[in-house]
C-alpha cells in the first residue's frame, strides 16, 4: 500500500508565514534595542531594511529619535567635562600656593600673607564660577515667579552700577531707554542685563563705545546692547552663547571672564520665552567678509499690554 502523500500548504499560507516571520523579527529587533537603551549607546541604530512599510517607518522614526537624543546628550557631556576642568583648575592652584608657602624654610609673615591673599583671590574666582553654574542651572529649570516689570527701568539700574567701571576703561555709554513693559522674574532678568553689560565692557576696544537701547515693538519688549569690540569671524558669532566658549586667542580667563556669561543670558532668555541673538556689526575696520566686529546683542521679550474687557485687566501677550 503506497503512502498517502502529505498535502502541500497553500501558497497563501506560506506567504503568510514569511510575512509574519519578517514582522516578528523586526519587532524583536526593536524590542531588544529599546530594552538596552542607555546614554552610552545612543549611537546605535536599528537600520531596518526591506520595503517601505509601517515597520520600516517605525524603525526609521526610532533611529531619528535616538539621533536627536544623542545630539542633545553630546553638549551636556561636554559641559560636564568643561565644568569639571574649570573647577579643578582653581583647586590645583590653591594647593600649589599652599605647598610653596609651606615648603619655604625662610617664610616670613609678609610672604605668608601674600600667599594667603593669592589663595583668597583664587577662592573668590572659584566662588564666582560656582555661582555662575548655579545660576545657569536655575535658569534652565524655568521661572518660579512671574510679575510685571519695566525692562527700561531695570536696565537703567544696571547701567548705574557699571558707570564707574566704564569710566575707568574710558568707554563711552550711550543710552536710549524707552519704556519696555514685560513680565518675568526681575531678579534673574537683571542678571541677564548685567551679563550683557559685563561682556560689552570686558571685550571692548580701548576708549570704545557701548550703546544700550530699550523699546517696545509689535508687542515685544526689546533690549539691544552694542559695543565696539575686537573683530570676530561671522561664522563664530553663533557660538557666543555656548558654555565655556572663549572665541579668539585674546579671550581667556585672564581677562576675568568665566566663559559662562552669554550662556547664562541665553538660558535666562529661554526661561522667559524670549529670543536672544547676536549680530556682527559691519565697520570700516572689517577687512574681509568673514571678519567683522561683533557688536549687537539683542534680547526680545514678550511685552505686557493692557486691554479693556469688561473693565481694566492686564493680559500677557
Amino acid at each position: 500500500m503506497s503512502p498517502v502523500p502529505r498535502p502541500r500548504p497553500p501558497r497563501c499560507t506560506a506567504l503568510g508565514w514569511f510575512v509574519a516571520g519578517r514582522m516578528l523579527r523586526s519587532l524583536h529587533t526593536i524590542a531588544t534595542t529599546v530594552q538596552h537603551i542607555s546614554a552610552t549607546n545612543l549611537h546605535r541604530r536599528l537600520a531596518i531594511g526591506g520595503p517601505d512599510d509601517e515597520l520600516k517607518e517605525l524603525g526609521d522614526t526610532f533611529d531619528s529619535l535616538r539621533g536627536r537624543l544623542e545630539a542633545s546628550f553630546r553638549p551636556q557631556r561636554q559641559f560636564v567635562a568643561n565644568a569639571s576642568h574649570e573647577l579643578r583648575t582653581p583647586v590645583a592652584r590653591q594647593r600649589t600656593l599652599i605647598q610653596i608657602a609651606l615648603a619655604d624654610p625662610e617664610a616670613t609673615a609678609a610672604s605668608l600673607r601674600t600667599a594667603h591673599e593669592r589663595v583668597l583671590t583664587t577662592n573668590q574666582q572659584q566662588e564666582q564660577l560656582i555661582e555662575a553654574l548655579l545660576t545657569l542651572a536655575r535658569s534652565h529649570a524655568g521661572l518660579d515667579r512671574r510679575e510685571p516689570f519695566d525692562l527700561a527701568r531695570l536696565t537703567d539700574h544696571v547701567l548705574l552700577a557699571h558707570e564707574t567701571e566704564a569710566a575707568r576703561r574710558g568707554v563711552q555709554l550711550a543710552t536710549t531707554l524707552d519704556p519696555a513693559p514685560t513680565a518675568g522674574d526681575p531678579r534673574i532678568a537683571e542678571r541677564l542685563v548685567t551679563n550683557l553689560m559685563d561682556n560689552a565692557l570686558r571685550y571692548n576696544a580701548d576708549a570704545g563705545r557701548i550703546e544700550v537701547t530699550t523699546a517696545t515693538d509689535a508687542g515685544y519688549a526689546k533690549l539691544t546692547v552694542t559695543n565696539t569690540g575686537r573683530p570676530i569671524p561671522a561664522s563664530e558669532v553663533g557660538r557666543l552663547f555656548q558654555p565655556f566658549r572663549r572665541l579668539g586667542p585674546n579671550r581667556t580667563r585672564r581677562d576675568g571672564g568665566l566663559g559662562l556669561g552669554l550662556s547664562i543670558v541665553h538660558a535666562i532668555a529661554t526661561a522667559h520665552d524670549a529670543a536672544v541673538t547676536a549680530h556682527p556689526r559691519r565697520t570700516a575696520a572689517s577687512r574681509s567678509p568673514s571678519s567683522s566686529r561683533w557688536g549687537a546683542g539683542r534680547v526680545t521679550m514678550c511685552a505686557l499690554t493692557t486691554r479693556r474687557r469688561g473693565g481694566n485687566r492686564n493680559e500677557w501677550r
